[in-house]
């Protein structure tokens, strides 16, 4: 794959955030987070997904978790102060964030929405996040995130009793 710059690495490096390129072969279709993880060679612990939320307010809010969870909508609407959340519809991604389904990344939206970044990222060095583009990941450190996009840390997902 060429070495193509995304708007959120050009955003990064203006703001002298240090962060890691990945790329993936996207032909077969496969971009599902967990899907990406095993292409990546990455564990699945450490890939995150940005899902896009509406509150009953009508407000849009945005919510960086691990592939492998589910958000709970419920502590995602307590954690950003609403009655209730739910996932905007796969059709609206590329209105409201300026992005499409599986290339969305938490950096560079149309617009600067609240962002919660769910707290099982406190025991890591990196996460990966979508880089904005199908095919394109990066890598950076949690602190790192949480000051570019200001946004406060949350358990937001729904923990299964294994």
């Amino acid at each position: 794959m060429a070495n193509l710059k995304t708007n959120a690495m050009r955003i990064l490096e203006k703001a002298g955030i240090l962060y890691e390129t990945y790329t993936y072969n996207n032909r077969d279709g496969l971009v599902d987070g967990v899907s990406v993880a095993a292409k990546l060679g990455q564990p699945v612990e450490k890939v995150y997904k940005t899902l896009v939320t509406q509150a009953v307010s009508k407000e849009y809010y945005v919510f960086i978790i691990p592939v492998v969870a589910e958000l709970d909508l419920k502590a995602a609407a307590r954690a950003v102060g609403e009655k209730a959340v739910e996932m905007i519809k796969v059709t609206d991604i590329n209105k409201v964030t300026g992005y499409i389904r599986g290339g969305c990344s938490p950096i560079g939206m149309k617009k600067p929405y609240k962002t919660v970044l769910d707290g099982s990222c406190e025991v890591l060095d990196t996460i990966i996040v979508s880089a904005g583009k199908i095919g394109y990941q990066i890598e950076i450190a949690p602190k790192d995130l949480i000051t570019l996009l200001q946004c406060s840390i949350d358990s937001i997902t729904i923990h299964q009793n294994k």
